[in-house]
């Protein structure tokens, strides 16, 4: 690979490291112990995240699952019935942590684009005999992972939230990208969190921070999962210097998620030029798309992307996810379909096995897969 280009890892939002200025904020934290409650930046980010959600308190936690766990744990009784949408995240990728840790039972819904129907939610109600568990938790997600980004309507949520609290049940909000939501509508945080007892956000995804997430909810509740967080190993010292690199994103990195948009909007429609290639039109920064037969196999052509400077990821049979962030830049998205257009067009001419294909800046995009792209040359 050529040094003047670096290479464009489009595997996460959660890759990015921190910018010279977050560095800065973290050597020059103030910082206590947060286990006796005395770490002044820990104690300001989570006062400044409950107002922005407008609720009562905050937990600053190490990782968005964790959050999500604590939440559910804080919020149910063993052998509670807990609804999930069939693709989110707290039930496909935190390792049946609701049933480990907190000995929920997971009932799935099965979600359009993320949202959960509230028809759907009260017809889940198996009422009071004692054969059925309890329903405790409904858990709702946005912006939606597995749904390609897509931004969850407040009022579906709203009316989901509702059906829920008719029923008797708690709702939990995984926001791990709401600040994406929040900025691709215009809508205050405040508001996506009004219809729901407990959320997540991230600070380590979009935002660009190291480490960190924060829950938010009503007191009890926080406080329920703050004695939680100390069981499972959670409960941290000197944690400012993290909580510094929050405090800063929140400051600086949270209307610039509008860039990491334009370029994912940017990069799926470059992407749906190319042959072989759908694309699930994004809400936010998740760009889907699916590869047909005549793209060859996925893992062979994500291995040549790789090598030739262009990191993507595997989301299942044929699909691949590609997700933008402050590491990648309008050189970086352009540079992308340069690498995806030449390496679908190599498949083509049968030069594709994921291990003798050149390394990006040895050659330009073939012309046809190029034009196809409207990549009008070969970017610096």
């Amino acid at each position: 690979m050529s040094p003047e280009a670096p290479p464009v890892d489009l595997r996460s939002d959660t890759v990015t490291r921190p910018t010279p200025a977050m560095r800065r904020a973290i050597a020059e934290a103030v910082v206590g112990d947060d286990v006796f409650g005395d770490d002044p930046t820990v104690v300001e980010l989570e006062r400044r995240v409950a107002a922005l959600a407008a609720k009562e308190a905050a937990l600053f936690v190490p990782s968005g699952t964790m959050g999500n766990q604590l939440a559910v744990q804080a919020q149910v009784l063993p052998g509670d019935e807990i609804l999930l949408e069939a693709e989110s995240h707290i039930f496909l990728y935190e390792q049946g942590g609701i049933a480990a840790n907190s000995g929920g039972l997971a009932h799935v819904l099965k979600g359009a684009r993320g949202v959960i129907d509230a028809a759907e939610v009260a017809a889940a109600a198996r009422g009071e005999d004692d054969h059925h568990p309890r329903l405790a938790l409904l858990c709702m997600e946005n912006t939606h992972n597995r749904a390609g980004g897509a931004i969850v309507p407040l009022e579906a949520m709203r009316r989901a939230a509702d059906a829920a609290h008719a029923l008797g049940a708690r709702v939990h909000l995984d926001g791990a990208r709401l600040w994406n939501a929040s900025v691709a509508t215009g809508i205050a945080i405040r508001d996506w969190a009004a219809p729901v007892d407990t959320l997540m956000m991230c600070f380590s995804k979009g935002l660009g921070a190291p480490v960190g997430s924060i829950l938010a909810g009503d007191a009890p509740t926080v406080r329920r999962a703050r004695r939680l967080r100390k069981r499972h190993g959670g409960g941290m010292r000197q944690v400012g210097i993290l909580a510094a690199a929050c405090l800063h994103a929140l400051d600086h990195h949270v209307e610039r998620l509008a860039d990491d948009h334009r370029r994912a909007r940017v990069l799926a429609e470059g992407l749906a030029r190319l042959p072989g290639v759908r694309v699930v039109a994004p809400d936010t920064n998740i760009v889907y798309f699916d590869l047909d037969e005549s793209a060859g196999d996925p893992q062979a052509l994500i291995a040549a992307a790789a090598a030739r400077g262009v990191q993507i990821s595997r989301y299942g049979p044929r699909r691949v996810r590609a997700i933008t962030h402050l590491d990648v830049d309008d050189a970086g998205i352009a540079r992308a379909l340069e690498v995806f257009a030449t390496t679908l067009d190599a498949k083509r001419a049968g030069g594709v096995d994921g291990a003798s294909v050149p390394c990006y800046g040895s050659n330009s995009a073939p012309e046809g897969a190029a034009k196809a792209a409207g990549i009008p040359g070969k970017s610096r």
